[in-house]
């Protein structure tokens, strides 16, 4: 078992009831136009968690810009709700390759057509589309983050897994028990994080969801 050097005592996170505390823009009128796409594999959990998690960043990265990183989180995964459900658990989380299949490819097309589809009625001109599409595009099968924007939505992505409901989630969509859960996200998620307060926030929640969880035991 790993060794963490951040617990919920030090970092804040949604493990210890903390919120954001930068200011940013409604995206209500994102949520509404996107709300069709977000009932497939959970996104309508997944998606408001991975904004959270992304303005936890956002507040300690001011060089990031908010609003593009804040839709890329948002609409990352609409893309699901054009997949055929059938595939989504069988190529798209038990499959043996399952990071690079066919229907993870077509997630990350699809949402990018549905960020194309939805934004310009939201008021976004094309620049504004194109970063966020260059984020969408690639997200889980690229294997280098192109900027700040899009190396915060990944680890938000990754971090909603560290707490009790997305390890509850995740262990549901792959098959496997909540412990072995814990140990992929210890052995192949943890490395994966690629800032420093996304390494401490998963390191935070996933103490906490141990705990909560009684991974210790069960």
């Amino acid at each position: 078992m790993m060794e963490f050097t951040h617990s919920l005592k030090d970092v804040p996170t949604l493990g210890n009831g903390a919120l954001p505390t930068g200011t940013y823009d409604s995206v209500d009128n994102i949520w509404k136009a996107v709300e069709p796409y977000t009932r497939s594999r959970m996104n309508d959990i997944h998606l408001p968690l991975t904004l959270l998690f992304a303005e936890f960043l956002l507040d300690v990265h001011p060089e990031a810009d908010p609003q593009v990183t804040r839709v890329a989180a948002m609409l990352h995964d609409a893309g699901w709700a054009r997949v055929d459900e059938d595939k989504i658990l069988s190529e798209g989380f038990r499959s043996e390759n399952f990071m690079t299949s066919d229907v993870r490819v077509q997630h990350e097309i699809f949402g990018c057509d549905i960020a194309r589809e939805i934004l310009p009625g939201c008021g976004y001109d094309d620049e504004f589309i194109k970063k966020v599409t260059d984020i969408i595009d690639g997200h889980d099968t690229r294997p280098v983050s192109h900027s700040i924007e899009d190396s915060i939505m990944r680890d938000a992505d990754r971090l909603w897994r560290f707490n009790p409901v997305g390890l509850g989630f995740s262990a549901e969509w792959f098959g496997k028990t909540p412990q072995q859960i814990r140990l992929k996200l210890e052995q192949d998620i943890m490395p994966e994080m690629i800032t420093p307060t996304g390494r401490a926030m998963a390191e935070a929640e996933l103490q906490h969801s141990i705990r909560v969880l009684c991974l210790d035991v069960l």
